[in-house]
């Protein structure tokens, strides 16, 4: 499982970033707003990863803050949003203002996102209003709610790695307390397969 990536910039095109980690080259999808933000060619970098396994790939998807990270973990968590889906709202504006969006149920303002309706929006603050009104936007407390939700992804990932259906495995983790370090999640979940 790849967390995060120390280098340097490669290459960058919007969407997409080549990180050089000591030789060895690392495809990342990041979204326009971290790609604005991104230093440039031959410059040292360093992103958070969240790690997406699919049937066919390996995919890695970068973030330069905790905040945005965060976001991207909640947006996958909506029923119909996948990770491209939520990179691709990411995209649409920075991360703060998302959070504002969503938070004051901005539903026009989150339909100017290029691929979001009207239906998407209904759901994306019906889902995600309360988290966002919450204001947990410090660096500290998305870093701890970053961990649990972050934790039952990379459970999930580590048991498919292992073989698991990803339905089965699924349902496995969500039936865990959302408490579990990482390694406890993974225990537990292989301790449930095992009866």
């Amino acid at each position: 499982m790849i967390g995060g990536l120390r280098g340097t910039v490669a290459e960058k095109t919007p969407g997409r970033l080549l990180v050089d980690v000591n030789g060895v080259l690392y495809e990342v999808l990041v979204s326009l707003q971290a790609f604005a933000r991104l230093p440039g060619e031959g410059q040292p970098v360093r992103v958070e990863v969240v790690t997406h396994l699919r049937e066919d790939a390996l995919v890695l998807f970068g973030f330069l803050d905790p905040n945005e990270k965060l976001l991207f973990a909640w947006l996958r968590g909506v029923s119909g949003v996948g990770p491209k889906l939520a990179l691709n709202i990411l995209s649409g504006m920075p991360s703060e203002d998302l959070r504002e969006a969503l938070a004051a149920g901005d539903i026009a303002r989150l339909c100017k996102i290029p691929g979001v309706g009207k239906k998407l929006a209904d759901r994306l603050v019906l889902e995600l209003r309360e988290r966002s009104a919450s204001g947990e936007a410090a660096l500290g407390a998305a870093r701890s709610e970053a961990g649990p939700a972050g934790n039952r992804e990379e459970a999930l990932s580590a048991l498919v790695n292992l073989g698991y259906k990803r339905g089965e495995a699924e349902k496995v983790v969500e039936s865990l307390p959302v408490e579990l370090s990482l390694e406890e999640t993974i225990r537990e979940a292989l301790r449930r397969f095992a009866r």
